[in-house]
């Protein structure tokens, strides 16, 4: 076949910049991208629109496709009858997000792949997940949908356009609040977020409510700061059984590190094989913060597993930045036999006594737990070490040196199979979660490796997506590198998390260049995307006109699902910058925001962790401490400001000659360059909080304990 017939096949995807998008580019159907050009040609041909929405991580999606998108009569029918539509949600997750919201708000249900069903305008007034391509799982068949929906839009085209209304204005009410709520936050929101974590706390495997179980990342932080702050026994019981059960189980992957995206089961055993970025660094704080807040080491080396992983996999080493994701699946006919594992497959790669350490270790017999193949088995600590070598009669240097082995020569037997992909898409959303996930890390666990990739891929977000005059872009760089970049515009999360990731790094370096990338962030964040008239921020830049479909409905993100939500997020940014300023505009722009979701707040409990992170802000006093010197005492003081929890605590370290009113941001520069101690050159830790500054501390243990009681308030 020649190159020229080879072209002639492919569909426009092939003209796409996303991974998911190019991966159909060899389908039958006429697929077209988001875009003028597919609304136009919908109006006047009169055809209803067929929206397929997916990531190139998602099984499903590989399923409906093969089963589907891939066979022709199903082309035929769609290419007749439709004009069809493809998105990638992790490119443009304000597209994603509404039609959710339709399609939940029609059927009740939601997820990937969104398949919706609208009219030449874009209005949603029809939609499912995933359709067989014949009717099985107790769903319609494919075929029989398409022609049911297309007889309709034919036939009877005033319901559909009344259904279509009706949806729109359901998508713009979805995260809706009531103006006689805006006078109701207070501290007892915390509470209530955390009395729901509490209710759902499931005391045999830990986690929330059953399956499936999500980890709900921003809720533990914040059930972390309560036990940091109380000790309350309960408290600290939610936190340590359910990150020592998920990362023993399957959802964590026991071989190369980092956790898949959730679990099917309750027991955190089988999960969802994909892993993102955003799930780990979120996941890398949780347990960054447990170990912090518990002293447990187990927690720390989860920590550092974590990284070693997004070391390896998810990290551009060349240029800096985090990839997206990695798939579950290396074919359509894989599901998660990549990461599981047969008794003969072990036993083709261990010794017979490593096999019998790892076999009892990870649990792998002759049934496994995977429905598709019942002989595969996912890796999950079922026994200690200890206990292992006690029933085999060996020492337990013996067994962990076995295990040890063990694990080494699954995880190079694991190399050899074929690998599922890796988009190696770099969001700056994702991004900037995990900068703050190292920057954490590379504080409180020591690690200077941490520290440069996270200040590293940092600089990339701030040299290649930020121009102060136009704004943050959403992608800085395409998987495919025969993909042409293009820009796609930055919406509200982009900009809450870079700010935070600003701060953490100007924290973490003292470089005040940081800081005022942080604050120009910031007030670009409140430029484009703020509501001055009733509060809280837009998803997408306000004031742009002629928007396509179901994006002319404004919406303000307020739910954690599955990221931290946008609007509390930008809370916690101006929160944060407020700190620094005492500029009140930062913090009423935070306030109102809280306000308007405070009656939200109490109905979504766990779903509303990132909302109880910015309410700890707003209510508790923000706390800074200022290490200033070079020498070892100022790193024992550093240490000593690093190692309590404190969502509301900040540390800053900086050298002596950095210690001046140009290098501080102004809450801070009045103080600190003129105290004695510091003018002086010794090496001083100084606690400021709520802009009051206390006398400079020179020894670790009297901030150990100054700290506890500011922070125990």
């Amino acid at each position: 076949m020649s190159e020229t017939t080879k072209t002639a096949e492919l569909n426009s995807l092939a003209h796409a910049s996303s991974s998911y998008l190019r991966s159909a580019m060899h389908q039958p159907i006429r697929w077209h991208e988001w875009g003028d050009e597919a609304f136009e040609t919908a109006k006047r041909e009169n055809k209803p629109i067929l929206l397929d929405i997916g990531a190139v991580w998602c099984h499903w999606c590989h399923v409906m496709d093969r089963e589907s998108y891939d066979d022709p009569e199903v082309a035929q029918i769609v290419n007749e009858k439709y004009i069809a539509i493809k998105v990638d949600r992790d490119e443009r997750p304000d597209i994603d997000s509404r039609y959710q919201s339709a399609v939940q708000a029609m059927t009740g249900q939601g997820g990937w792949p969104l398949t919706a069903f609208l009219t030449p305008e874009g209005k949603p007034f029809f939609g499912g997940t995933y359709f067989p391509p014949q009717d099985h799982y107790g769903r319609p068949g494919f075929k029989r949908v398409l022609l049911t929906i297309a007889e309709a839009f034919r036939e009877k085209k005033a319901e559909v356009d009344e259904q279509a209304n009706s949806v729109m204005n359901m998508i713009g009410r979805t995260e809706a609040f009531s103006e006689v709520d805006a006078d109701r936050v207070s501290p007892q929101i915390i509470d209530h977020i955390l009395g729901s974590a509490q209710s759902l706390f499931d005391a045999k495997h830990g986690g929330f409510g059953s399956a499936p179980k999500f980890p709900h990342s921003s809720t533990i932080d914040l059930l972390l700061h309560r036990y940091a702050r109380t000790g309350d026994p309960d408290v600290g019981n939610i936190c340590n059984t359910t990150l020592e059960h998920m990362a023993r189980g399957g959802i964590y992957d026991q071989l190369a590190g980092g956790f898949h995206r959730y679990s099917v089961d309750e027991h955190w055993l089988v999960p969802h094989f994909e892993k993102m970025s955003y799930d780990n660094s979120e996941l890398l704080k949780n347990y960054v913060h447990a170990y912090q807040a518990t002293g447990v080491p187990f927690f720390a080396a989860v920590a550092r597993d974590i990284i070693r992983w997004m070391d390896e996999w998810l990290s551009d080493r060349e240029n800096s930045g985090f990839y997206g994701s990695q798939d579950a699946d290396y074919s359509m006919d894989d599901d998660g036999d990549y990461f599981t594992w047969t008794l003969d497959e072990a036993r083709a790669a261990l010794t017979p006594d490593e096999l019998k350490v790892a076999a009892a270790y990870y649990d792998i017999g002759e049934v496994g737990d995977m429905h598709h193949n019942p002989a595969k088995n996912v890796l999950w600590v079922r026994s200690s070490v200890e206990q292992i070598a006690m029933s085999n009669s060996m020492s337990v240097d013996r067994a962990s040196a076995l295990l040890d082995s063990a694990k080494q020569k699954l995880y190079e037997a694991r190399l050899k199979r074929p690998t599922p992909y890796v988009d190696k898409t770099v969001y700056v959303n994702w991004n900037a979660l995990c900068i703050s996930a190292y920057l954490q890390a590379a504080q409180v666990l020591g690690s200077e490796d941490a520290r440069k990739f996270a200040l590293r891929s940092l600089d990339r977000i701030l040299s290649e997506a930020w121009k102060p005059g136009e704004g943050l872009k959403h992608v800085i760089a395409y998987s495919d590198p025969k993909a042409k970049t293009r820009a796609t515009a930055g919406l509200v999360d982009d900009y809450a998390f870079t700010a935070i990731a600003t701060l953490d790094a100007y924290e973490v370096t003292g470089d005040f260049v940081y800081f005022k990338f942080a604050r120009q962030i910031a007030d670009k964040m409140v430029e484009l995307f703020y509501d001055d008239t009733r509060g809280g921020f837009f998803d997408t830049a306000k004031g742009e006109e002629g928007l396509l479909g179901a994006l002319s409905a404004r919406r303000k993100p307020f739910q954690d699902s599955p990221t931290p939500s946008g609007n509390s997020a930008a809370a916690i940014a101006l929160l944060r910058v407020y700190g620094y300023t005492n500029d009140e505009s930062y913090r009423d722009k935070a306030e109102a925001t809280l306000e308007i979701f405070a009656g939200l707040a109490q109905q979504v409990g766990i779903y509303a962790g990132t909302y109880g992170i910015a309410a700890v802000w707003y209510f508790k006093p923000h706390t800074q401490v200022v290490v200033v010197g070079d020498d070892r005492q100022a790193d024992q003081l550093f240490a000593a400001a690093v190692a309590p929890f404190a969502l509301n605590k900040s540390v800053i370290r900086m050298r002596s000659s950095e210690a001046d009113e140009h290098s501080l941001p102004p809450a801070l520069a009045e103080t600190i360059p003129n105290l004695p101690a510091v003018k002086q050159g010794r090496s001083v830790a100084v606690v400021c909080s709520n802009f009051t500054c206390m006398p400079p501390i020179e020894d670790p243990d009297q901030l150990a304990r100054t700290l506890h009681e500011v922070l125990s308030a």
